[in-house]
């Protein structure tokens, strides 16, 4: 990411923020985390979190969940250095660390994770089906793949406050296969 791109992308950061939360880059803050990983027992795992942003997510599976390490990873330079610096404040640098990554294979040997985690990220990924091979070869034998991501129904138009907010980000819903 340029870096040009990379300043307007974290002015942007702090405006999501603003509208959902410290540490969330979009809707669902910490009860969409629990509700996702209900059941899910993070004690002293490592957790690898793709698409981290600016980290909110990563200090709440260390500091609630109990998770041993997160590593989070993120396109975006400008964002994990905020998620680096967040970690230092709470002193969570040992437990949470960030990377800034480039699109493509994951940076980490064969069954470095316990759990592999992804919220709204997803969606930016182009090659789909690499991304699963990744997931698939970082994980440890029985690990977990948990993630959330924007999906909308044909026949379930989005409320007037969605439509505004994806006006403002000029975000829109499609489906292909090839």
């Amino acid at each position: 990411m340029s870096e040009e791109h990379s300043v307007a992308y974290e002015g942007i950061a702090g405006l999501l923020e603003a509208v959902w939360g410290e540490g969330y880059l979009s809707p669902g803050g910490p009860e969409e985390i629990a509700f996702l990983l209900e059941g899910v027992d993070l004690s002293g795992r490592e957790v690898l979190d793709v698409g981290c942003g600016v980290g909110g997510i990563d200090l709440l599976l260390v500091q609630q969940c109990g998770a041993g390490r997160v590593v989070g990873v993120d396109v975006d330079a400008a964002l994990v250095e905020q998620a680096s610096r967040r970690a230092a404040e709470r002193g969570l640098s040992d437990h949470a660390i960030f990377r800034a990554v480039e699109p493509g294979p994951l940076p980490f040997p064969n069954g470095s994770f316990d759990v592999v985690f992804s919220k709204d990220s997803i969606l930016h990924i182009a090659d789909k089906e690499g991304f699963c091979v990744e997931v698939h070869r970082v994980l440890r034998p029985g690990g977990l793949f948990v993630a959330s991501d924007w999906m909308r129904r044909d026949d379930n138009p989005p409320s007037a406050a969605m439509e505004h907010y994806l006006e403002l980000e000029g975000l829109g819903f499609g489906m292909g296969s090839p």
